[in-house]
């Protein structure tokens, strides 16, 4: 339901309804409406973490293309519901947006994890700035494509990696020489 309407236009009838149960025992399990919508994220956002983690078996520069194609495939397969959680009315739920920075932190420390960095470099305040700022830069760059995709979906991975490399670049080059082999 959540790849083709956002959580907001969703009712609880029609959850309980599709899962062959009652909306009595589904507000047993949730009490209100927001808490299955924040359990409901919550799993989406443990889904998109999981689709994102880099194969081990690839080398540094193919795990990075290899998550973000991935990254935008779950964002292309949940349209509708990304859309709605990043610029919808829930977008403005703290708890919802808290989830949302978790997840955003989340993808920080995978990409930072996967570096040949020391931990004093992945400590570095530009290089996290960056990679949060990157973070951002793909979300914003991901949404405006799902609304318009006057670009391949390739092109999009390619401009996303770019854009993590040039990052890279000016804050650590030896990250950036890593991340291109």
């Amino acid at each position: 339901m959540l790849g083709e309407r956002a959580i907001e236009d969703i009712s609880v009838s029609e959850i309980a309804a599709r899962a062959g149960i009652s909306r009595g025992l589904l507000f047993h399990y949730f009490p209100t409406k927001q808490d299955f919508q924040l359990a409901v994220v919550q799993q989406a956002n443990a889904e998109l973490l999981v689709r994102v983690v880099p194969d081990p078996g690839l080398g540094l520069a193919e795990m990075l293309r290899d998550s973000v194609g991935r990254y935008v495939d779950y964002v292309s397969e949940n349209r509708t519901s990304y859309l709605a959680l990043l610029r919808g009315p829930t977008s403005s739920d703290p708890a919802l947006a808290d989830m949302v920075a978790q997840t955003r932190r989340a993808i920080v420390g995978i990409i930072l994890s996967e570096a040949p960095l020391s931990d004093q470099e992945r400590e570095d305040p530009r290089l996290l700035l960056s990679v949060r700022g990157w973070v951002a830069f793909t979300e914003e760059t991901t949404l405006s494509w799902l609304r318009e995709e006057t670009i391949s979906r390739a092109a999009l991975i390619d401009l996303l990696v770019e854009s993590l490399l040039a990052l890279s670049a000016a804050v650590n080059p030896a990250l950036a020489a890593a991340l291109r082999s």
